[in-house]
C-alpha cells in the first residue's frame, strides 16, 4: 500500500456515467494530469427498459484507469487513493460473493413505474418527508419491481448496490457483508431516513423489503478497502491502493464545482439538465413534489435539486435532425428575439421527472410560418431556462428568498455563451462558467484525497479547485421579457399535461 505521503500526492477519479466511463489522474492542486474515456453499451431489451452489464461497467473502470495512468507516465506509487462517482438513481443486486444477480437497472429504465402507485397510495407526502425525494424512477420502485416481477431473482440478492459502490467494492474484493452506500445516494433509495442517515424501519416494513438487503451507510471519503491484487496490474496501480466509498455523480459534480456554502447555485448542462443549490436547511418539497432534497457530500449541508431528464439530449436531437453543428445553431438562434415570437418548446421527451408526470411529452406550440431553425433551437434553450425558473421559485418558497450570488455552470452546454446568457437573463442571476468541465471527476478526487488526508479541508479545496470564470450578468430588459416567456411556458405545460392525461384516459 502506498504510504509515503510526500510521493503519494495524486488521486485517481472515476466518473461512471451513462454514456461512458471517464477516469483521470488528478494532482493535489486540482490539475488533471491525464484522462481516458471508455464508451458504455446501453442495453434496451424492450420499450422503456434500459440496462447495463455490471461486468462491462466494472471492466470499463479498470480499462479507463489503466489508460489514464499510461497517458501520464506517472508512477503508481504517487496515487494516494481512488474515488468513484456514479449514476445515482439506478440499482443492481449482488449475492454474498459480490456477483451481480441482476443487470444494472438504469435510471433511464421506466418499467418500475408500475410500482409507483404503491408508494403514492401509502402517502407520498409522508414518503417525501422521510426520504427527501418525490416518487420517481429510483431505487425504491425498482426494488419493489424486482420483488414482484422477478421473485426468484429477488430472493437471490444479498444486497442492493449503486454502481459506484459495486465497482469500488469489487476493486477492493469485498463480500456482501461489507456492502455500503454513501450518504449522497440516500434520497434515491426509497427506504432511508435522510435526516438521520439511517434506514427507515417504517418504510421497509410498509413495503415488505428486508432490511438486511440494504447496505451499511457510510461517508463518501470513508476508505472501504485496498485495491485487490488481482486487479492491480490491469488497472496500472499498486495493490493495496486505498479505495474511498465514493459518491453519486451529481453530488461529485456539485462538490467539484465549488458548491460548498449557501448562496451558490449549480447548473449541470449535460445529458440531463440539473439545477441545484446549497443550503443548511432540510425543507423537503412535500407540496410541489419538484425538488429532490439530496445530502451534499459535505457534512450538514444539503443540495436540493431538480432536473430535466434528457434536457441536453433535446439539443443533441435537434443538432442531429438539422445536420448543423452547435456553433451554426447558436448563430442562427442569436438572431431571434427573446421569447421566439410566442414559440414554446416542451423538453420532456421521456416524461417529466420533477414533478413526476410521465404522461407529459415533448412538443413545440405557437408555431408560425416565420419560425425557422434558429427560432426552433432558441426555443429549446429557453425551455431549459424556464424550467429552471420554476425550480428556483420552488426553492425560494421552501427556504425563503435568498440573494444568490452566482450560478456555477459546467457540462457541454456551459461552452455556449448564448445558452448561459439566456439562463442568466431568465433567472436574474449571474452565470459563471467553470474552467473544468468534468467537475464530477474533481469531486470524486476530492473525497478520495480527503479520505487519506491529501485534502484536509474538503470545502476549501472544492472552492479552490472550481476556479469559476468571468460572470455573465443578467440584463434587466431581457429579464422582463423572459418573465413573460416563463409564464407562457408554465401555462403551456399545465395545458399539455391535462391534454395528455385526457388522451391517456381515453385510450
Amino acid at each position: 500500500m502506498p504510504s509515503d505521503n510526500s510521493r503519494s500526492n495524486c488521486a485517481i477519479a472515476v466518473d461512471l456515467g451513462t454514456q461512458g466511463t471517464k477516469a483521470a489522474l488528478i494532482a493535489a492542486d486540482g490539475q488533471i494530469l491525464g484522462s481516458a474515456f471508455v464508451p458504455s453499451n446501453l442495453i434496451r431489451p424492450a420499450p422503456g427498459q434500459v440496462e447495463q452489464d455490471p461486468d462491462e461497467m466494472f471492466g470499463s473502470v479498470v480499462s479507463a484507469i489503466r489508460s489514464a495512468m499510461d497517458r501520464t507516465g506517472v508512477s503508481p506509487a504517487r496515487v494516494a487513493a481512488v474515488g468513484i462517482g456514479g449514476q445515482m438513481a439506478g440499482v443492481l443486486g449482488v449475492d454474498e460473493d459480490w456477483h451481480a444477480m441482476t443487470p444494472y437497472d438504469s435510471w433511464l429504465d421506466s418499467r418500475c413505474e408500475a410500482a409507483m402507485p404503491l408508494i403514492r397510495d401509502w402517502g407520498e407526502e409522508a414518503f417525501i418527508g422521510i426520504t427527501g425525494s418525490p416518487v420517481t424512477y429510483a431505487h425504491g420502485p425498482k426494488i419493489l419491481w424486482w420483488r414482484r416481477e422477478r421473485p426468484e431473482v429477488y430472493r437471490s440478492i444479498a444486497k442492493f448496490l449503486v454502481p459506484s459502490a459495486y465497482v469500488a467494492g469489487r476493486l477492493a474484493g469485498l463480500r456482501a457483508q461489507d456492502a455500503f452506500i454513501d450518504h449522497t445516494h440516500l434520497h434515491f433509495t426509497g427506504f432511508a431516513d435522510v435526516q438521520r442517515m439511517a434506514w427507515s424501519d417504517e418504510l421497509l416494513s410498509a413495503f415488505g423489503v428486508e432490511g438486511d438487503k440494504m447496505p451499511a451507510i457510510v461517508r463518501p471519503w470513508d476508505i472501504v478497502g485496498g485495491l485487490a491484487d488481482r486487479y492491480a496490474e490491469a488497472a496500472g496501480l499498486l495493490a493495496g491502493t486505498p479505495i474511498a466509498a465514493g459518491l453519486g455523480d451529481t453530488a461529485a459534480a456539485t462538490l467539484g464545482a465549488g458548491i460548498a456554502r449557501p448562496g451558490l447555485l449549480f447548473d449541470v448542462a449535460g445529458t440531463a439538465s440539473v439545477l441545484s443549490c446549497c443550503t443548511a436547511a432540510y425543507r423537503p418539497d412535500t407540496a410541489g413534489k419538484t425538488l429532490i432534497y439530496a445530502r451534499s457530500a459535505l457534512p450538514d449541508l444539503w443540495t436540493p435539486l431538480a432536473y430535466i431528464n434528457g434536457g441536453g439530449q433535446c439539443l443533441a436531437w435537434f443538432k442531429r435532425m438539422t445536420g448543423l453543428d452547435y456553433d451554426e445553431l447558436n448563430a442562427l438562434a442569436e438572431a431571434v428575439e427573446p421569447g421566439c415570437g410566442g414559440l414554446t418548446f416542451v423538453p420532456h421527451f421521456g416524461g417529466r421527472v420533477c414533478p413526476n408526470t410521465p404522461a407529459l411529452r415533448g412538443s413545440w406550440t405557437g408555431l408560425a410560418w416565420s419560425h425557422e431553425r434558429g427560432a426552433l433551437f432558441r426555443a429549446i434553450l429557453e425551455s431549459v431556462a424556464c424550467e429552471y425558473k420554476h425550480y428556483l421559485g420552488t426553492l425560494e418558497r421552501l427556504v425563503g428568498h435568498a440573494a444568490y450570488e452566482a450560478v456555477h455552470v459546467a457540462g457541454g452546454g456551459a461552452r455556449s455563451a448564448l445558452f448561459n446568457g439566456i439562463k442568466a437573463d431568465t433567472l436574474g442571476i449571474p452565470y459563471r462558467p467553470l474552467q473544468a468541465e468534468d467537475t464530477a471527476l474533481i469531486g470524486a478526487a476530492l473525497v478520495a484525497g480527503h479520505g487519506v488526508g491529501l485534502f484536509p479541508d474538503l470545502a476549501a479545496s472544492a472552492e479552490r479547485f472550481a476556479a469559476p470564470g468571468a460572470a455573465i450578468e443578467p440584463d434587466a430588459g431581457r429579464h422582463r421579457q423572459y418573465a413573460v416567456a416563463a409564464g407562457r411556458y408554465r401555462r403551456t405545460l399545465d395545458g399539455m399535461q391535462a391534454l395528455y392525461a385526457s388522451l391517456e384516459a381515453a385510450e
